[in-house]
């Protein structure tokens, strides 16, 4: 399959770095300094959404933002103990793409995204946090407005992401989508293409655009 596209828009943690062993610890932590039984913390799915968005499931209104400040000081103090680790072909992968042809689209606060990507050493120039947005994934809001920063029609964007929540967001801003089995069964992902992450992808890069390929 050959994807052809004007701009690439990544999800961060699960797409480009690892950071999956690092959100349980934390989260499990922030969950028993908050006193929140295991049974509701199950329940509740992490991967893809906003701090604010799990929180809010989880704690009273008025607690919200003191859990919200809290998690992201433990996942911003835990990045150098693994929590951001490049997943296989992301390197190579971005250094094949001009800088004004891709962004970076996380449900991550600036903070905490910032702090990943840079000890990972990616450097978007276009880079779309959860205080960019007042709707985060699965609304298509932050995908549409990576978009529009890069200057490039919706239809002529590929979405890649490890997440339902994230796949589901790209999906409803009219974008082709890309899952990587990274955390997720390839089962579970609906996508326009499914691959185990960015090294299964070659891309081209033209004045007309750039073309994307499964590797043989």
């Amino acid at each position: 399959m050959t994807i052809h596209a004007q701009a690439l828009l990544f999800d961060n943690d699960g797409t480009l770095v690892s950071s999956l062993e690092s959100v349980r610890r934390c989260w499990t932590r922030w969950a028993e300094e908050f006193g929140i039984t295991a049974e509701d913390f199950a329940r509740v799915e992490l991967h893809g959404r906003t701090a604010v968005a799990i929180a809010a499931d989880l704690l009273p209104a008025d607690v919200v933002p003191v859990a919200v400040a809290r998690i992201e000081a433990l996942e911003v103090e835990d990045v150098p103990n693994g929590g951001a680790a490049l997943l296989p072909g992301t390197r190579d992968f971005l250094d094949a793409l001009p800088a004004d042809r891709w962004a970076v689209v996380t449900s991550a606060t600036r903070r905490l995204a910032e702090a990943r990507l840079a000890h990972a050493g990616i450097l978007p120039k276009t880079l779309v946090v959860a205080e960019d947005v007042t709707r985060g994934k699965p609304d298509p809001e932050p995908y549409l407005l990576a978009a529009r920063q890069l200057g490039v029609d919706p239809a002529d964007c590929v979405v890649f992401e490890d997440a339902p929540a994230g796949l589901q967001a790209g999906r409803a801003a009219g974008m082709i989508t890309v899952a990587l089995a990274t955390t997720h069964q390839a089962h579970e992902l609906d996508a326009d293409l499914v691959v185990t992450d960015l090294s299964a992808l070659s891309a081209l890069v033209s004045d007309g655009g750039v073309e994307i390929s499964a590797r043989a």
